[in-house]
C-alpha cells in the first residue's frame, strides 16, 4: 500500500553516511558522562517543547518555556492553555523516554497515550482519541482521508514502520512516517506536535538523539510537507537530517575527547586560510553538503568540514 520514490538518495547519500557515522561515534562512547547527559537531555527537552509548540502558534519564548517547566512560574500575559501545552509536552517527552529500549516495537497504543498526555486539560474530549469526523488543514495541498479510514490507516502505517518492507534506513523510515502521519491526520488537534514526538520513537530506538525541527524553519517545514504530498521527499528528508545533525553535534561535542569546534559560518569565513565566502559556505550548509547545523537563524560548521568538502570535490574532478 505504501510506496516512496527514493531518487533523493543520489543527493543525500553523503549526508546519510555522515549521520550514521556520528551515531557510531556515540555508540562507541557509551556510557556517556552522566552529568553531561542529564544537562543535555534537560536542555533539549526545553528546546523540543518550545520549538514544537511555537510551530503551532504557542507564544511562549524559549526563556519563558524554561521558566514554566523548570521553575513552575506563571508567565503574565500568556494564556493558561499555552502553559498547559508546555507542561503537557514535557510530560509526553518524559513518557517517550520510558518507551525507548532495545526491544521496543512501535504501536498505535503508545501513540494514543502520547497524544492523551499532550492534550490533557486542553481538549479532554479528544485527548488520546482518534478523530471521528472530517478535518481540513489551512494552507495544505491535500484533504485528509475520511475519518472511517483513520484507524486502519494508522495501523497500516505502524505496521509499515515495524516490518519495513522497502528496507529504508532509519532516517528514511522516520521521515516517511512523519509525512504519512500528517497526511492521515488521525486526531482533531495536536497532529503536528504528536508526529514530532512519535517519529523520534523510531529514531531514538536506533541510537539517534531526538530530531528537533526549529521554529525558524516553520515555513521550510510546511513547504517540505507539501512537496512530500506530491511524492517528492528530498526537502523533508534533508530537513529532518539537518535536525538530527544538530543534536548529534551537541552530544558529540560533549564527549571528553571531542575536538569539534563548531563556529558561525560568518566567523569562519573571516579566517585567512578560508578561501570561500559566507554565501557559498552557507549554501553548502543549507544543502546538507557539509557537516553543519543551525542555531536560531545562524549556521554553524567547522573549518575541517569545509576543507574536507573542498578536498573531496577536487578528487572527484
Amino acid at each position: 500500500m505504501w510506496d516512496i520514490d527514493v531518487t533523493y538518495r543520489t543527493e543525500l547519500s553523503a549526508t546519510f553516511e555522515r549521520l550514521f557515522e556520528k551515531v557510531k561515534v556515540l555508540e562507541q562512547a557509551r556510557p556517556l558522562p552522566s552529568i553531561a547527559l542529564l544537562k543535555i537531555k534537560e536542555a533539549l527537552s526545553i528546546e523540543w517543547t518550545y520549538n514544537s509548540n511555537s510551530i503551532e502558534g504557542n507564544t511562549l519564548s524559549l526563556r519563558e518555556t524554561q521558566m514554566v517547566l523548570q521553575e513552575g512560574i506563571t508567565i503574565k500575559g500568556k494564556s493558561l492553555k499555552e502553559h498547559f501545552e508546555a507542561k503537557n509536552h514535557e510530560h509526553a517527552i518524559d513518557y517517550l523516554y520510558t518507551l525507548i529500549h532495545d526491544g521496543y516495537i512501535l504501536n498505535s497504543k503508545d501513540i494514543l497515550s502520547l497524544h492523551g498526555l499532550m492534550l490533557r486539560s486542553i481538549e479532554d474530549d479528544f485527548a488520546g482519541r482518534l478523530r471521528h469526523g472530517g478535518v481540513r488543514i489551512s494552507g495544505a495541498n491535500f484533504v485528509p482521508p475520511n475519518a472511517n479510514k483513520v484507524s486502519q490507516l494508522l495501523d497500516d502505517l505502524v505496521d509499515f514502520v515495524v516490518t519495513n518492507p522497502l528496507q529504508l534506513n532509519t532516517i528514511e523510515l522516520a521521515t516517511f512516517f512523519h509525512h504519512k502521519f500528517v497526511w492521515i491526520h488521525p486526531f482533531f488537534d495536536g497532529n503536528g506536535r504528536m508526529v514530532r514526538l512519535a517519529m523520534n520513537l523510531i529514531l531514538m530506538k536506533q541510537g539517534f538523539p531526538p530530531a528537533i525541527i526549529l521554529k525558524n524553519d516553520r515555513k521550510k517545514y510546511y513547504e517540505a510537507l507539501n512537496q512530500a504530498n506530491k511524492g517528492h521527499y528530498s526537502k523533508l528528508m534533508l530537513l529532518i537530517s539537518q535536525a538530527l545533525e544538530r543534536t548529534l553535534n551537541i552530544y558529540i561535542s560533549s564527549l571528553p575527547d571531542s575536538d569539534d569546534d563548531y563556529k558561525p559560518i560568518s566567523d569562519i569565513v573571516q579566517e585567512p586560510d578560508i578561501a570561500y565566502g559566507q554565501e557559498y559556505i552557507s549554501l553548502l550548509a543549507r544543502q546538507g553538503k557539509i557537516d553543519a547545523h543551525k542555531e536560531g537563524k545562524n549556521w554553524y560548521t567547522t573549518k575541517e568540514a569545509i576543507n574536507n568538502y573542498i578536498a573531496n570535490r577536487k578528487r572527484k574532478r
